[in-house]
């Protein structure tokens, strides 16, 4: 819609507050506020989801890998010869066996609960998630052998934390399956030296899993030559099922293969979920905002019912009535849009350090990773989504003010003046 010099001057002049009119533009601000709000908020909602899922999928998938392949019924044995055929099929990055199990951990009178992987030095050196977030001590020491007195050990940071540990200390592994003797059932323990720290930032992993080499795995869990568990890495992880099935055909039916998707489909089925619901909710705040335009036009056009008719008796065309009118209400939607476009791409882009900010001026913790997994705020801002909460802002920036426009229009210019 082109709008004439004349048709601009007098739509702006109708948004700009008077005396007679004060009310009108209060409403009209409003309008502008609640639309440059509710565009901001779908925005760094949107995109603090997004962030939520990309971390958390790189970090499960960091640590997990995106497939696991398991023995249907007993340990895998001759381990090292399926790795090397896992490792040609076409899009697989990586293939490592490991030997995990869940265990309890006591030093120092505390005993906590935690999850022991048994790897190969070299495949753990070669873990980017761990090997690059060494937080204290250092990988050079996880080796077959020991270090000192003791087998190594390397434990997530917030456990160390939670039960008074560093490195150099050490720290027994209790194992669930006892040892039977002819005195009965005695619990298999084993001290380990701890050799380093790591903290991924994923609240769940730093606060339960350990790792120490595989033979020494092998030993505790008493799966000579054996591992119970071999991960995977792949190119394309949203591939992974055509991947899937050419593993499947390499290894034979007598394991059981388990890929990303499958092991955590109700947790990212349940983000995906909240992320909607989140969408539509937040998407109403819009929705009153376009609402507030609407009536506010139509106040606007009832006030000014004899500017109406005057116009139309120097000459004025119904099609201008409706554009000056149109102009006025859209203006606002599209103004308010363009502000919360910028608001939320700024505040999205720094959110990580405006939590941090109002958490020390509160004093208190505003992102618990307890709660919420993850140590940092993340947001990442997908141009599709941001495209598509503007678009949406605009539909309802133009549709609110068509009704006022079109009534502004057909008003009678007779009627208006006849009990001027």
């Amino acid at each position: 819609m082109i709008l004439g010099p004349f048709e601009r001057l007098v739509a702006m002049r109708y948004l700009r507050a008077r005396r007679q009119e004060g009310f009108i533009s209060v409403i009209a601000a409003f309008s502008l506020l609640g639309i440059a709000l509710g565009v901001a908020t779908l925005i760094i909602v949107m995109a603090v989801m997004n962030g939520f899922r990309v971390e958390l999928l790189s970090r499960i998938l960091g640590v997990n890998g995106h497939l696991s392949i398991y023995g249907a019924s007993r340990p895998i044995e001759d381990y090292p010869d399926i790795v090397a055929r896992i490792r040609a099929v076409d899009g697989v990055v990586s293939a490592t066996a490991h030997v995990e199990g869940q265990v309890m951990v006591t030093a120092q009178g505390t005993a906590s609960g935690g999850m022991i992987r048994g790897v190969l030095p070299s495949d753990l050196k070669a873990r980017a998630l761990i090997a690059d977030n060494i937080v204290s001590g250092s990988l050079d020491n996880f080796v077959d052998g020991g270090v000192g007195t003791g087998d190594p050990i390397l434990l997530g940071s917030r456990l160390a934390q939670r039960m008074r540990l560093r490195v150099g200390d050490g720290i027994t592994v209790v194992s669930p399956q006892g040892t039977t003797t002819v005195v009965g059932t005695i619990p298999r323990l084993k001290t380990y030296r701890i050799v380093g720290l790591f903290e991924v930032g994923m609240f769940e992993y730093d606060n339960t899993f350990l790792y120490i080499p595989l033979s020494a795995a092998q030993l505790f869990f008493r799966l000579p030559e054996r591992a119970n568990a071999i991960e995977v890495f792949v190119a394309d992880p949203d591939s992974i099922t055509a991947i899937k099935q050419r593993i499947a055909g390499v290894v034979g039916p007598e394991f059981r293969i388990l890929d990303w998707q499958q092991s955590n489909s109700s947790f990212f089925n349940a983000i995906q979920v909240e992320r909607n619901v989140m969408f539509l909710i937040l998407s109403l705040i819009i929705l009153v905002a376009a609402f507030n335009i609407l009536s506010g036009q139509i106040m606007l056009v009832k006030d000014k019912g004899r500017d109406i008719a005057i116009l139309r008796t120097m000459g004025a065309t119904r099609g201008m009535i409706l554009r000056i009118f149109f102009a006025s209400g859209a203006s606002i939607g599209v103004v308010g849009t363009l502000i919360g476009f910028i608001l939320g791409l700024l505040f999205s882009a720094n959110i990580e350090t405006i939590r941090a900010i109002l958490q020390t001026l509160t004093g208190t913790e505003l992102f618990s990773a307890e709660i919420y997994f993850l140590s940092r705020l993340p947001a990442v801002i997908d141009p599709l989504e941001v495209a598509q909460v503007t678009l949406m802002a605009l539909f309802w920036s133009f549709l609110a003010p068509i009704l006022p426009a079109w009534r502004a229009a057909r008003l009678d210019p007779v009627e208006a003046l006849r009990y001027e």
